[in-house]
């Protein structure tokens, strides 16, 4: 019923704008719209397919482990690429997992997410890929929609038949007026939410992870909380009772018996001395911006990304003292242009500013930090600081750099489109 009369209204204002002849700049604007990626339900619970190398539609997080590196392409599943050779890494195939955003690896098994669902993968053979356990319903908060859209289009879709697996963003010259009359009539659908240390064999995930295993528990954090499963039997994890951890939380990253949890309010830190039952110990309030950490002896490194949907209207680093673990402190700040994932390696931290590319910095003393490199003219999304090298994928390129005593140079760029 909504969307006949919004097609009404809308026709009628195209026709009263037509009548006036007044078809002036003033009356358009680009909006970011957003349209589901949809599927049959049926098709959803058999949908996890291995296929060969295809193009990458949006870059999503990147994860190391082994000889290989796993990208995530945004909702629809996982790029894998050999790396035996840094310097000509090959894609060697596509694992298709609809409703996609985080993986995390332990002992040759892959834990994903499908929207509600985790998914177990066995990949001690690369090449063939099996499905080995698939948990329904256990992730029921991990449905996310694209904040920074300005208008929602769902056209046909089924609610009783189908399932939303992800978004798809363009921008789009619009009626301001036709705008406005959609998003007072908005409503939405019924079923859809509103809105690092290793251990050995596990794989390593960037800044940006949602999912963090920590020895025999996989922790995958939502929007609200922490969901916690004992993988001691890896081919069949238990679904344990979730942990309330507050609003908007978007990262995860752990250090010794901690989790640091990024969220768009301020950072949160969990003991998980009892790891099936972490415990809330403090946190540190930076207002509203997105929000990843990662942590590195006595200091958390938060990069606050401002502008559009994430609400602050300026960017930067921030360096939070958590020598009391208790009662962490801002110690320094840095203006930043709009950076995304970070990571450490020894005395370097590597920062991803958004479009403007991959600033690299001494913090030997993080109250003067000295910028020693500046990648400039790619989009920079998220890095992983390996023992040999660096890997930071953006805008559909896989990137890998070498360090160097008091520099990096780039070792290898792969498209993956």
């Amino acid at each position: 019923m909504k969307k006949t009369l919004f097609l009404l209204m809308s026709l009628n204002i195209l026709f009263l704008v037509s009548c006036s002849n007044d078809n002036s700049d003033d009356q358009y604007a680009e909006y970011i719209v957003a349209r589901p990626l949809v599927m049959t339900k049926a098709e959803f619970a058999t949908s996890v397919t291995i296929i060969a190398p295809k193009p990458i539609e949006e870059s999503g997080k990147v994860y190391a482990y082994g000889e290989y590196i796993f990208i995530n392409d945004k909702y629809r599943g996982i790029h894998v690429i050999n790396n035996s050779n840094p310097e000509q890494p090959v894609k060697v195939g596509f694992i298709n997992i609809p409703g996609n955003i985080d993986i995390s690896i332990k002992n040759d098994y892959l834990f994903a997410d499908s929207m509600m669902d985790l998914v177990v993968l066995d990949i001690s053979d690369i090449n063939n890929i099996q499905q080995v356990n698939r948990l329904e319903d256990v992730l029921y908060n991990n449905v996310f929609f694209p904040m920074e859209a300005d208008l929602f289009e769902y056209e046909d879709y089924d609610y009783d038949m189908e399932i939303v697996v992800g978004w798809e963003t363009t921008t789009e010259r619009r009626l301001k007026s036709e705008v406005e009359q959609r998003n007072g009539d908005f409503v939405l659908m019924d079923g859809l939410a509103a809105s690092e240390s290793s251990d050995s064999g596990t794989g390593q995930g960037g800044s940006l992870a949602r999912f963090k295993i920590v020895a025999e528990y996989l922790y995958a954090v939502d929007s609200h909380n922490i969901n916690i499963f004992d993988i001691s039997d890896l081919d069949n994890p238990k679904d344990l009772e979730d942990v309330f951890a507050g609003f908007d939380i978007e990262t995860i990253f752990n250090q010794g018996n901690y989790l640091f949890l990024g969220s768009m309010r301020g950072m949160y830190i969990y003991d998980i001395t009892t790891p099936a039952t972490p415990t809330f110990v403090s946190e540190f309030q930076h207002g509203t911006a997105c929000d990843p950490v990662v942590v590195d002896g006595d200091y958390a490194y938060v990069t606050l990304r401002g502008g559009n949907w994430c609400g602050a209207t300026e960017s930067g680093l921030f360096i939070v003292d958590i020598s009391t673990i208790e009662s962490p402190v801002l110690a320094e700040s840095y203006p930043l242009d709009g950076p995304y994932g970070l990571g450490i390696k020894d005395e370097k931290l590597f920062v991803c500013d958004g479009a403007s590319g991959l600033k690299v910095y001494d913090k030997t003393d993080i109250h003067d930090l000295q910028q020693l490199n500046h990648f400039e003219d790619i989009v920079t999304f998220d890095v992983i600081p390996l023992e040999s090298h660096l890997i930071m994928v953006g805008d559909g390129v896989l990137y890998q750099y070498e360090y160097l005593d008091n520099n990096i140079k780039l070792l290898s760029q792969i498209g993956l489109d």
